[in-house]
């Protein structure tokens, strides 16, 4: 082990809390294999079970219109351009209809930021879903969403985020997050959330009983100490509401975007990126791999460093893949990453509770 990092490195294998210090200074390292050492030493003291969990869901984007202008998004369209849509609801049920015959038992429903769709036509939505696939975990509407669902309504935060709910609105993805400091996004995008309200979306959604992840997208304009600060943001919230079931971090896909000048920053870096996330996020149980921007082999390693799960099967992406960045993998292919690294694939919901049905017989047995 690296003897510069060795100090900060015990002290998060051993349980105690990182200072923003101390994971600027494993920012800085370059020593992967002692960082991946340790995020799989903290990941197994979280998770000692011999299971490696998955999940299988679709990320329906509804629309594509957005009244924010994201230099890292290669997704979206102004509200007045040809190529805007909004799903006609039979077609956004025959996707749900498909997905549960693929044996998911939820949809990532986001879109952009629609300039006049008013809460009553999500409201809506969410009831049409329900009645139809009762069984079905909407995990819907990222903070951006849901902030600006209050500017074109004029309506309190909490009153919308309770209509919602009462509608059939499942858990809260975290989407949007990009990196959690205001200099980052008055740079990169404008018209969105910053960052005190996006964590109010979740903190308010929390206090309503409902669960929501967080992620992180990085490589582009931010500093290693604004990675940090994104990680401690993300913390303290998680300390005061408790409500972050896991936490996601992927790398920007430059392509076809604003900042396709960026160079973009490869698995070494998301690997270490990612097992530093898991060695300061310590009140968070669950991290996520990125397969879909990182691809099989690399969303495998992922499991050696701090990841505990293999991710979706996400039947349809559209976002990473308008950037250019396209990686499949089927359900039998994840399982197999998963039993590959030595643990048991199980399937999971969104909440990280074991949907399967398990046969103890017919797995090997793990070391």
């Amino acid at each position: 082990m690296s003897s510069d990092i060795a100090p900060v490195l015990e002290k998060a294998v051993a349980g105690e809390r990182l200072t923003p210090a101390d994971g600027l200074k494993l920012m800085e390292s370059h020593d992967l294999i002692s960082l991946g050492q340790a995020a799989d030493a903290v990941a197994r003291r979280l998770h000692p079970e011999p299971f490696r969990t998955y999940n299988i869901d679709r990320n329906i984007n509804y629309t594509n219109a957005c009244t924010a202008v994201c230099d890292f998004c290669a997704f979206y369209r102004p509200p007045k351009h040809e190529e805007v849509y909004v799903l006609p609801r039979e077609v956004l049920l025959k996707k749900i209809e498909e997905t549960v015959a693929l044996g998911g038992d939820q949809i990532l429903m986001q879109g952009g930021l629609h300039p006049t769709l008013k809460l009553e036509w999500y409201e809506d939505l969410l009831r049409d879903i329900k009645q139809h696939f009762p069984q079905v975990n909407v995990h819907g509407f990222s903070p951006p969403e849901i902030y600006h669902f209050t500017k074109v309504n004029k309506l309190p935060l909490r009153e919308v985020l309770s209509r919602l709910k009462e509608a059939g609105l499942g858990s809260l993805p975290g989407g949007g997050g990009e990196i959690l400091v205001d200099r980052v996004r008055h740079e990169i995008t404008r018209g969105k959330v910053l960052t005190d309200d996006w964590l109010n979306v979740c903190r308010v959604w929390h206090e309503l009983g409902g669960k929501s992840s967080a992620t992180m997208m990085f490589g582009h304009v931010e500093t290693l100490a604004e990675r940090i600060e994104h990680f401690e943001r993300v913390r303290q919230l998680q300390d005061e509401t408790g409500g972050i079931s896991a936490f996601i971090s992927w790398t920007f896909q430059p392509e076809n975007t604003a900042l396709s000048h960026i160079a973009p920053v490869g698995a070494f870096e998301y690997l270490k990126t990612q097992a530093i996330s898991r060695l300061y996020l310590d009140n968070i149980p669950n991290i996520q791999s990125s397969w879909v921007t990182q691809g099989e082999k690399t969303g495998q390693v992922a499991l050696f460093f701090g990841a505990n799960d293999m991710g979706s099967l996400m039947i349809e992406e559209n976002v990473v893949s308008s950037a250019g960045t396209v990686h499949h993998l089927t359900i039998d292919s994840i399982r197999r990453c998963i039993r590959e690294a030595g643990y048991i694939p199980r399937q999971r919901n969104v909440f990280y509770e074991y949907i399967d049905e398990y046969d103890e017989s017919a797995e090997p047995q793990v070391a």
